[in-house]
């Protein structure tokens, strides 16, 4: 979700590098997953300020491009260098973070394809192709410095996601790297955020969720789908009558802000707050250093106190629902509770506003679905866009690499050997389009049915909200194509820049031009959201 001086201006330099002031936050969404330039939520985000330029990458291929988080931050002083690739070689494995910070363990072969580059992030597809014909389980020194098994083909992925012998829990990393900020969110060990869903294996794991998914039941989803409809409505109200708009700052941001505000019972007098810290936690290298951090505080701070005032006037809405939860006798405890409504707060917006601007914007690089979608939806039919709706989710989903695993013991995926300790990142967007799965997969095709795609995950694991994210996805999407028919991008394609981050995969901005409409008169007040 995004926060109204979000989003970026449309003449944004061609190198990518963010200039806005330093307060002023990106509009842009980052895994369950992905990797790209400039940031990403459930792994770790870029906090330079914004007018630091990141290591060379020709002085150091493993080296962040410019603002980008990759898998967490980038730590060095500004006037530190990347490693030098000539001090660091290929067979040199990287004991020493001084001599080779970013260190490799296998050379590169002169055909492979640069990872984590600000061209990678545009179109990573290609590189991905390379990896699952040539090293499907490929090990690789991250930007942060963090090595990690990157897993590409649908079936290893497939496996991977529901193996249990891959744990969520960062305590079983060979490396001290999460309590150094290189895995995981900023700041929620510090913030006492640690114990959801993203980080536990079972028993705990299966008490939480099964206490949390009362809240996403079809029929609990299905009566939101008004509110949905409604906050939808009002949001393209605001912009209509311009003619123009930025979908991700004016549109697919603040949606699912407001949305799950309204499912975890945030009063609308503090919904602000919460887009402001949204916000800030996917600007990606717009904001100051330690601003992600800063932010989860802060949101952290406000739900020990909101999930106070629940105790004492519960409502009918999620966080009070957790506050009664009780499974055989065992209650959240206060600190679960508050990092189970982070943690869907902070999952649950962020792919629904990469959902709805990948989605968008892959409508709108292809005419004829688009047009197939429209004439469907004129008709009054919902299959076409069911279906479309999980095929953009497989063509250019919101979740790059699912989030962190760790291996508890030895193991071979894909004929590799993973020794215990290694972390193993599954690349969610590498495997749902393996022509090993689906059928001609770089095509867009919205009557797919065979569409068993890995967008959300598989296995224990699978996104608990992902009822809510479709339900967001469809509503939105149907209601910007009856209401702005000619819909059409306003820059260039090559102007667009995409956010980076190793998990998350979602623009920066999509700036868009329509016929101007008229709206109805409402108080464009918030809180009237």
């Amino acid at each position: 979700m995004n926060h109204s001086p979000a989003a970026r201006p449309t003449g944004q330099p061609a190198d990518g590098r963010d200039d806005r002031p330093a307060d002023q936050p990106a509009a842009d969404p980052a895994a369950c997953p992905a990797a790209r330039p400039t940031g990403q939520p459930a792994d770790g985000r870029d906090d330079r300020p914004a007018d630091q330029p990141a290591a060379d990458s020709a002085a150091c291929p493993a080296a962040r491009p410019t603002g980008q988080p990759a898998d967490g931050r980038d730590d060095r002083p500004a006037d530190q260098p990347a490693a030098d690739s000539a001090a660091c070689p290929a067979d040199q494995p990287a004991a020493d973070p001084v001599a080779c910070p970013a260190g490799r363990s296998a050379a590169r072969p002169a055909d492979a394809p640069e990872l984590f580059t600000w061209e990678f992030a545009t179109d990573p597809y290609p590189a991905y192709a390379w990896l699952r014909e040539h090293s499907p389980v490929h090990r690789t020194a991250l930007p942060s410095g963090v090595e990690a098994w990157l897993v590409t083909r649908y079936a290893d992925a497939r496996q991977a996601l529901a193996d249990a012998r891959l744990s969520k829990n960062p305590a079983h990393h060979a490396e001290p790297a999460h309590a150094k900020g290189k895995t995981g969110i900023p700041g929620e060990r510090k913030a006492e955020l640690m114990t959801h869903l993203l980080n536990i294996d079972p028993p705990d794991h299966t008490r939480l969720r099964r206490l949390v998914s009362k809240a996403f039941t079809p029929r609990r989803v299905a009566e939101f789908a008004p509110r949905v409809q409604e906050l939808t409505d009002r949001l393209i109200d605001r912009f209509i009558a311009e003619g123009k708009a930025d979908l991700i700052h004016d549109f697919a941001f603040p949606l699912p802000i407001y949305a799950i505000c309204d499912l975890l019972g945030v009063p609308p007098e503090d919904q602000d707050d919460f887009r402001d810290w949204a916000g800030m936690m996917i600007r990606h290298g717009g904001g100051p250093r330690g601003g992600v951090a800063r932010s989860v505080k802060k949101m952290r701070g406000y739900l020990a106190e909101l999930i106070h005032r629940k105790r004492e006037n519960p409502g009918d809405d999620l966080i009070s629902g957790l506050i009664r939860a009780s499974d055989h006798g065992e209650h959240l405890t206060e600190n679960e509770a508050a990092a189970m409504a982070f943690i869907l707060l902070f999952a649950g917006f962020e792919t629904t506003v990469n959902l709805v601007g990948n989605g968008v914007y892959a409508l709108l690089r292809n005419p004829a679905q688009r047009e197939r979608l429209q004439l469907s939806l004129d008709a009054g039919e919902s299959r076409l866009l069911e279906t479309g709706i999980e095929e953009l989710l497989r063509y250019d989903g919101p979740v790059e690499l699912a989030t962190w695993r760790f291996a508890t013991e030895p193991l071979t995926l894909g004929g590799q050997e993973i020794a215990a300790g290694d972390p193993v990142l599954v690349v969610l967007a590498a495997a749902d389009r393996d022509p090993e799965r689906f059928e001609d997969p770089d095509t867009l095709d919205l009557a797919r049915s065979d569409n068993q795609h890995l967008g959300y995950g598989h296995g224990i694991h699978y996104c608990l909200g992902a009822p809510l994210a479709r339900l967001e996805g469809q509503t939105a999407l149907a209601t910007l194509l009856r209401r702005l028919p000619d819909l059409r991008l306003a820059v260039e394609h090559a102007d667009l820049r995409w956010r980076g981050g190793l998990i998350m995969r979602g623009l920066r901005t999509l700036p868009v031009e329509f016929t101007p409409g008229s709206t109805p008169t409402r108080s464009d007040d918030p809180s009237t959201l």
